[in-house]
């Protein structure tokens, strides 16, 4: 569905976008992470035709982006940060103009129009001014907008921030309903929301992707591998030679006395393991052994530490200057 390659976005001699390559295939729910000034919205602009890349060359169903962005564009249901909505008009009245304007045709508009306030869960507000409205809610009509000519392709930009925990949960929930149907790129920085959602993460930092890949690979690659915690009632080199011996257990990462004033002492140990069925294997051995055991867990490196080591290691380097231009007015105003 998206094909990205070699994209590079200059702004004089500072480069915000460099080299970034990707796809994302029919039906994935994608996760796309950076820190701030890291050249996130910058990469989305371009995808949906807000920016023309310096070089490079998009994709989007088959059309050529850059060459074509207006037909790219009738595949993509883009919700901004900064979702630019009137304010003087009704919400019903808003979404009716949006899907028109978006090729639905008079007879669906009607039909679309429901359906969208109904995934964006706004029927309550639906002959409301969205002027009147509260940010939260203003930010649901923008997510009605996306969806409202029912698009292959979503491309969110924050689509939670503003909301309250049930709506963002909501959103959460109609997100992974997509999976499979519709195509997702989704743009956050609450990484719980990306690990509930998304099949697939996307990290990038300075203008380059430094990161790729499932979240469970992303935080295996992280900790080298799958880790397991072993606490036990045990003399320490007795442990740690059964442990060693035992199938799936690869190599010990550390131990520890975690309580030296008993007999035998109570010992922790990580094990470099590999396969599905080590847990199982060592509570087996250990049992067999005698030797009690208090605690037997998979260690699990979250995401939020797989992006923060991706992330941090230029991060004294960015510096104002770094920072992504806004829009031009004349862009804010032309919505795909």
């Amino acid at each position: 569905m998206i094909e990205v390659e070699n994209l590079t976005k200059k702004y004089g001699d500072r480069l915000a976008v460099g080299g970034v390559s990707f796809s994302v295939k029919k039906g994935e729910v994608i996760g796309f992470l950076g820190p701030n000034g890291a050249g996130k919205s910058t990469t989305l602009r371009m995808l949906t035709g807000y920016l023309t890349p310096t070089t490079g060359s998009i994709r989007v169903g088959g059309v050529d982006a850059v060459k074509d962005p207006i037909g790219a564009r009738r595949f993509i249901g883009y919700m901004p940060e900064s979702v630019p909505l009137y304010k003087e008009m009704r919400v019903d009245e808003y979404l009716r103009y949006r899907a028109r304007l978006k090729g639905v045709s008079r007879v669906d508009v009607g039909k679309r129009v429901d359906i969208a306030l109904g995934l964006a869960n706004i029927g309550d507000v639906r002959y409301r001014i969205i002027g009147q409205l509260s940010k939260g809610y203003r930010s649901r009509v923008g997510l009605a907008d996306a969806v409202v000519a029912d698009p292959p392709l979503l491309v969110l930009d924050e689509p939670t921030a503003g909301l309250d925990p049930n709506q963002i949960r909501q959103v959460r929930d109609l997100v992974r309903g997509m999976a499979g149907d519709k195509t997702v790129l989704l743009s956050t920085h609450i990484l719980p929301e990306v690990e509930s959602t998304c099949g697939r993460v996307l990290i990038i930092n300075k203008g380059h992707v430094v990161g790729e890949g499932a979240p469970g690979e992303l935080r295996i690659a992280e900790q080298g591998g799958q880790v397991l915690v072993v606490e036990a009632r045990a003399p320490r080199s007795e442990l740690e030679a059964m442990l060693s011996s035992v199938a799936g257990v690869k190599r010990i990462i550390d131990s520890s006395l975690a309580a030296a004033d008993r007999e035998p002492p109570v010992v922790r140990v990580r094990l470099g393991i590999e396969g599905p069925d080590v847990a199982e294997a060592v509570f087996a051995a250990m049992a067999q052994a005698g030797f009690p055991l208090r605690e037997l867990r998979r260690e699990q490196t979250s995401l939020e530490d797989v992006f923060a080591s991706l992330t941090t290691a230029d991060a004294a380097a960015v510096s104002a200057s770094d920072a992504e231009p806004p829009p031009s007015t004349s862009a804010a105003g032309v919505k795909p």
